[in-house]
């Protein structure tokens, strides 16, 4: 069995977004058990639950909001959070996106390890994978299949000289999250990049918090963190939007070629499919443990 946790104290952090460009200041509170995920935006005065039923955009990143009110850019704090094992938490923050930091949850990690996990007096619940649950469209393929842990399985694939191809299986607990997954940056190719800002996105992307692909290869000079870091930051994406469904889901996720469309897509076609998996507060060899694996 595995308690909820929450943060024991207040943190904070700022700067800019990814595709508005606009700074933000952040404010990470601790929260009452069964409190989930929460964005309160100061500067509006309005609460957003971070949950599948609150998704109102996945272009180029996840959104959430209602009536006109929205948080952008949730997916690497969220990752940081469920990676971390946060499940109940305030998110103060007075703009319309999360800061992008350097473009990974490195940060995020050590700022959330900075306010230090404090567990709560009742057991978590998890979504146990009984069978399969397959969603596909003309682009993507997400699978869930039953599987005693948190396996994920990642493929990519791009029509470019430079990047084609990359696939990692991986079993994810909080430390091989924080060493693995956590410092694998955002990505995008030049052409891209170019046409997005052009369209009045990525206003906020630079070197210092994207890598970016060019014809013959990385335009960074402090090169990759990992050789493979660009399916390894889809993981960290995934394991963002995933977390949308409230629950830690226990079992093997395989996607291919999987973006926030689909991550979200696949969460609503796993919720209508009731017969393919249980709540369970004490699932079979869980990685998580009452004991934080970060002091």
């Amino acid at each position: 069995m595995r308690l909820q946790r929450t943060i024991k104290r207040e943190v904070t952090f700022s700067g800019i977004g990814l595709h508005t460009g606009r700074y933000a200041s952040v404010r990470l509170k601790p929260a009452a058990r069964d409190t989930g995920i929460v964005f309160y935006r100061v500067d509006k005065g309005a609460l957003i639950r971070a949950t599948v039923a609150s998704v109102i955009d996945t272009a180029f990143a996840t959104t959430i909001g209602f009536d006109n009110m929205k948080v952008r850019t949730i997916e690497h704090l969220m990752s940081a959070l469920a990676g971390i094992g946060i499940d109940n938490i305030l998110i103060e923050i007075d703009g319309p996106e999360v800061p992008i930091l350097d473009g990974s949850a490195t940060e995020l990690v050590g700022i959330i390890l900075e306010a230090g996990i404090a567990k709560q007096a009742k057991n978590k619940t998890f979504i146990q994978i009984l069978k399969p649950v397959i969603y596909e469209d003309a682009h993507s393929r997400v699978v869930a299949l039953p599987y005693e842990g948190r396996k994920i399985s990642y493929h990519i694939s791009f029509n470019h000289t430079y990047l084609k191809h990359q696939d990692l299986t991986i079993d994810i607990d909080e430390t091989a999250f924080a060493r693995d997954i956590a410092p694998a940056r955002t990505f995008g190719f030049l052409n891209d990049v170019e046409a997005l800002k052009a369209n009045g996105l990525a206003k906020g992307g630079s070197l210092d918090n994207a890598v970016i692909v060019g014809e013959d290869g990385v335009l960074n000079k402090s090169g990759l963190r990992f050789h493979d870091e660009f399916v390894r930051h889809k993981i960290l994406d995934s394991i963002g939007d995933l977390s949308l469904i409230g629950h830690p889901i226990q079992g093997h996720l395989i996607l291919e070629k999987s973006g926030h469309t689909a991550n979200v897509r696949f969460l609503k076609k796993l919720l209508s499919s009731p017969d393919a998996y249980r709540l369970v507060s004490d699932p079979v060899s869980y990685p998580y443990s009452n004991q934080p694996a970060f002091a």
